[in-house]
C-alpha cells in the first residue's frame, strides 16, 4: 500500500454526516466510526494526536487508508455504522455478542401457522419475537400458549390440495385435545387464525385483546346455555390474568418505551435495556462492553441503543436514559428526574450497577482462586445480597395448602451451603382460617423465632421467604413484633422471574441466572417447598384416617389420633385383638370399634 499522507486524505473528506472506515497496511478494516460532520471528526484523530490516549495513538499510527460514506442524516449514519461493525468486526471497535446466540419465538407464515422457538433468523419463515436473553420468560409464554390455544405442532404441508385429498390423519395431539385437526379440515383457517392473532398480540406485550377475545366467547357460550364451554373460557381468562399479575407492571400510563442505563469504568461499560410495552416490562438484557478506545458514555450508549432496538425490533417513540444524548435516534429522549419514569430508570440502573459489581467481584474471586467452592458460593451470596457477614446458616420458610384445607408451613435450614435435616421444622397452622398465605407466614415466623429467643439457640445469618412482596412484608411484621427486624437479614424470592425482594424496597433485584448464589437460593427454596408439600400430604392422609375412625360412636379426634399413634394405621387397628385395643382406649370403646369393623366387613 502506498505511503499514507493524512493531509491529502483529509482534503477529500466533506463536511457531511456519514460513516468513515480506517484501513491498516494489510488492507484490513481496523476501525469504523460515524459523525455528524465527517471532516471535523476524522481530522480530530490527526490534529494534536499527542493529546489522545495510548490506544487511540496506536490506532492512528496504523492507519494507511481512509474511506467514507455520506448519508442523509445522523440516524442513517448510526444504522450504517452498526451494520459495518458487524460485517468487518474491526479490532478497535467494541463488539457485542452475536444476537443469533439468543433464541426467538417465531410465528410461521404458513397455512395454519405454528409457534416455535429458533436461533436461526429467516424472515421468510414468519414473524420473529425476541431475542430472549433469559429462557424462563420465553418458556413461560410457550406454556401459557399451550394452555390457551389449540395450535398444531406438526410440520405437515397443509395446503388446500393436501387437506382436500385427505393425505393426512389426525394424530395423538388431536385425541388428547391439544390440536383441532386442521390436517383433516376439522377447523377452518379463519377460526384457527383468530387464535394466532391473539398469540401475536400477547407476544407484542398486549394482553388486553386476548382477554377481550376470551371474555366475549365466555359470554356468548353462557347466553347459549353452554355453561361447560363458558367455564372453559373462564379458566383460560384466569390463565391470562395470572400471567399478567406476575408480570413486572410499571405503570399503565407509560405505554411503549425503551429504557437504557449505562455505568462504566476505565476498561468497560455496562448497559441495561428494558423494553416496556403497555406499562409492562416485556424484555430485559444487561451486557458488558469492553472499551477499545477512550469512548465516552454517550457514544457507547448511542451505539448500543441502535443495536438493541434493531435486535428487539423496537419502534417505541420514547427512550428513557440516565444520561443526555445528542444523537438523533428517531425517538424522544427523556432523562426523568421524578415520577414513575424515574422509578423505572432507577430499577434499570439498580440492575446495571449490580451487574457491574457482580462482574468485578467475580474477577476478584477468580484472581484469588484460593477459596473452596462452598466458601466461594457463600461469599458470592454475601456480595450479591450486600450482607454484612457470610450467611453460614440460612433458614427458609414456605406455606402449603389446598384451597385452605390442612394448611401447613415448613422451615428448612442450610448450614455452610448444605441442608441440615435435623434443624428442619414443620408447622401446623393454628390461628389462620382459610387460604391466607400472608397470615400463615406471619404466624410461623413468629412461632419460630419466639422459640429461638426463649431457648437462645441462635439466630440465622439469613432468612429466605418463598414468595413475593406480600409474604415478605408479613414476615417482616413478625420480626418487628419480636424486635428482630434489622438484626437478621431477610429476603423474598418470587417464583416466575426469580426476583429477589428486600424489605421496604419495591424494586426487585435480578441476579444473573447462571450465578452460583442464585442457584443456592433456588435450591434452598425448592427444598423448603418439597418439605412443606410432603408434610401437607402426610397431614391430609392422617386426617382422612382420623375421619374414618370418627365414624365410630364414642370415638373422637383425640382417641382416633391416640389409636393411630399406637397401631400406625386403620388396617392394623381392625386386625388387632380386642385386648390390645382395650389397653389403649378401654373395654367399652374397644368393643364398639370391633363391632364397627365387623359390620362394615359384612
Amino acid at each position: 500500500m502506498a505511503e499514507f499522507d493524512y493531509k491529502k486524505e483529509l482534503a477529500k473528506v466533506p463536511h457531511e454526516p456519514g460513516v468513515y472506515r480506517y484501513f491498516d497496511a494489510s488492507g484490513e478494516v481496523i476501525y469504523v466510526g460515524k459523525a455528524k460532520d465527517l471532516k471535523n471528526r476524522v481530522s480530530s484523530y490527526f490534529v494534536k494526536s499527542n493529546q489522545h490516549d495510548r490506544k487511540t495513538q496506536r490506532l492512528v499510527s496504523q492507519i494507511r487508508k481512509i474511506e467514507f460514506t455520506i448519508v442523509h442524516t445522523e440516524f442513517d449514519a448510526l444504522l450504517l455504522e452498526n451494520q459495518l461493525i458487524k460485517r468487518f468486526q474491526p479490532r478497535y471497535n467494541i463488539l457485542l455478542r452475536d444476537d443469533k446466540t439468543y433464541p426467538f419465538i417465531c410465528v410461521t407464515n404458513e397455512r395454519f401457522p405454528r409457534v416455535l422457538t429458533t436461533r436461526r433468523i429467516d424472515r421468510k419463515m414468519g414473524t420473529f419475537y425476541g431475542p430472549y436473553a433469559q429462557l424462563r420468560p420465553m418458556y413461560a409464554l410457550l406454556e401459557m400458549f399451550s394452555q390457551l390455544f389449540t395450535l398444531r405442532t406438526c410440520n405437515l404441508n397443509l395446503s388446500p390440495e393436501n387437506v382436500e385429498a385427505k393425505k393426512f390423519k389426525v394424530c395423538l395431539e388431536y385425541h388428547i385435545g391439544n390440536c383441532k385437526g386442521p390436517c383433516e379440515g376439522l377447523v377452518s383457517e379463519e377460526e384457527y387464525l383468530k387464535d394466532i392473532d391473539q398469540v401475536h398480540s400477547i407476544l407484542k406485550g398486549n394482553v388486553a385483546p386476548a382477554q377481550h377475545y376470551f371474555k366475549e366467547r365466555m359470554v356468548e357460550a353462557a347466553n347459549q346455555l353452554a355453561f361447560e364451554q363458558a367455564q372453559h373460557y373462564k379458566e383460560k381468562l384466569g390463565v391470562l390474568q395470572n400471567f399478567q399479575s406476575k408480570s413486572t407492571v410499571v405503570n399503565p400510563k407509560i405505554l411503549d418505551a425503551d429504557v437504557f442505563t449505562i455505568a462504566s469504568d476505565e476498561s468497560a461499560a455496562y448497559i441495561n435495556f428494558m423494553k416496556v410495552v403497555n406499562g409492562t416490562i416485556t424484555q430485559t438484557n444487561t451486557v458488558e462492553v469492553k472499551k477499545k478506545l477512550d469512548e465516552s458514555d454517550s457514544d457507547l450508549l448511542t451505539m448500543l441503543i441502535v443495536e438493541f432496538r434493531t435486535m428487539y425490533g423496537s419502534e417505541a417513540k420514547e427512550i428513557i436514559t440516565n444520561i443526555p444524548l445528542e444523537a438523533d435516534l428517531k425517538a424522544d429522549i427523556t432523562v426523568p428526574q421524578i415520577g414513575d419514569k424515574k422509578k423505572l430508570l432507577d430499577m434499570s440502573l439498580k440492575n446495571v450497577l449490580y451487574f457491574r459489581r457482580e462482574r468485578a467481584e467475580r474477577a476478584a474471586a477468580e484472581a484469588t482462586g484460593n477459596a473452596s467452592r462452598k466458601d466461594r458460593v457463600l461469599i458470592r451470596l454475601k456480595q450479591d445480597l450486600q450482607l454484612k457477614t457470610v450467611p453460614q446458616r440460612i433458614e427458609c420458610f414456605d406455606n402449603s395448602n389446598i384451597q385452605g384445607t390442612n394448611p401447613v408451613s415448613a422451615m428448612v435450614c442450610f448450614i455452610d451451603g448444605k441442608p441440615s435435616p435435623k434443624n428442619y421444622r414443620h408447622f401446623s397452622i393454628k390461628t389462620v382460617v382459610g387460604p391466607n398465605d400472608f397470615a400463615s407466614m406471619h404466624e410461623v415466623v413468629t412461632r419460630r423465632y419466639t422459640r429461638v429467643l426463649d431457648e437462645q439457640t441462635g439466630l440465622p445469618d439469613l432468612i429466605v421467604i418463598d414468595g413475593g412482596k406480600g409474604q415478605l412484608s408479613a414476615a417482616c411484621e413478625a420480626l418487628k413484633e419480636l424486635n428482630l427486624y434489622g438484626k437478621v437479614p431477610i429476603i423474598g424470592i418470587a417464583k416466575r422471574l426469580e426476583e429477589i425482594y428486600f424489605p421496604e424496597d419495591s424494586l426487585p433485584l435480578y441476579i444473573d441466572k447462571k450465578s452460583e448464589s442464585l442457584k443456592l437460593i433456588q435450591r434452598i427454596r425448592d427444598e423448603a417447598h418439597r418439605f412443606a408439600i410432603t408434610y401437607h400430604r402426610d397431614k391430609r392422609s392422617r386426617n382422612s384416617l382420623i375421619s374414618e375412625l370418627e365414624n365410630i360412636e364414642g370415638i373422637g379426634k383425640k382417641t382416633a389420633a391416640k389409636l393411630l399413634k399406637v397401631f400406625k394405621g386403620v388396617k392394623k387397628i381392625r386386625e388387632a385383638p380386642i385386648e390390645d385395643v382395650a389397653t389403649v382406649v378401654g373395654n367399652d370403646k374397644a368393643q364398639k370399634i370391633k363391632e364397627y369393623f365387623s359390620t362394615i366387613s359384612q
